[in-house]
């Protein structure tokens, strides 16, 4: 049964070991929209880590690369990345909207706005406004908003264009909980070590799965 469709989780894969991470991408397949692979798994498997993904699941791959460089750089890594079939890529924008340009121009992009760990807190949060602006100006496939701190979600997604995804992170192991922040605007929640650390992963996926209908 292919419930994707409706499927509002996304797996954070971060984990090293290549066949671990084809394993319980497989195996949870079915409850999710997509799979999120970040450094651990790229710098552990290499970057054709992405295109295994994709034909051992049929589903989405979002590049967690928190690209932050000059606009050239960030053109440089987003086309291999792009190449090797990654369907998103997710940018910093505090390093301006020349940047984050260069990677919208060849593929779908997500842009950071808020980050889930308490040092977000510091530097990040205060410009929050700014990256806001920034997205809703650019109209990228989404932005990323804090799953731990849901009254922050519903504040983002207040001041957002429509048609911008809020993607979350922070659900599970970091205390998020799914149903709320979904209540609070979110369009997908990004759950990590409460799936891939657990005994079960299937299950846990399915558990959150479930969780997420009828929000």
């Amino acid at each position: 049964m292919d419930r994707s469709k409706d499927s509002r989780l996304i797996l954070a894969l971060d984990v090293y070991e290549r066949e671990r991470a084809l394993e319980i991408a497989e195996c949870t397949a079915d409850y999710l929209w997509a799979i999120k692979v970040n450094w651990p798994l790229i710098i552990g498997s290499g970057l054709d880590i992405i295109t295994e993904l994709k034909q051992v699941t049929g589903l989405p791959v979002i590049a967690d690369l928190k690209l932050a460089d000059i606009p050239n750089t960030n053109r440089l890594i987003a086309s291999k990345v792009f190449e090797a079939g990654a369907d998103y890529i997710i940018a910093h924008g505090f390093v301006g909207r020349d940047s984050v340009k260069a990677v919208m121009e060849l593929g779908k992009t997500i842009i950071v706005v808020e980050m889930s760990h308490p040092g977000a807190m510091e530097f990040i949060q205060p410009a929050t406004e700014g990256l806001i602006e920034m997205a809703n100006g650019l109209e990228p496939f989404g932005i990323i908003a804090p799953a731990t701190r849901p009254e922050r979600v519903a504040y983002i997604r207040s001041k957002l264009k429509d048609g911008i995804k809020v993607l979350t992170p922070g659900v599970g192991a970091q205390g998020g909980k799914a149903r709320e922040v979904l209540k609070a605007g979110a369009d997908y929640i990004i759950v990590g070590r409460s799936i891939y650390a657990s005994e079960n992963p299937r299950e846990s996926a399915r558990t959150l799965y479930e969780e997420t209908l009828g929000v």
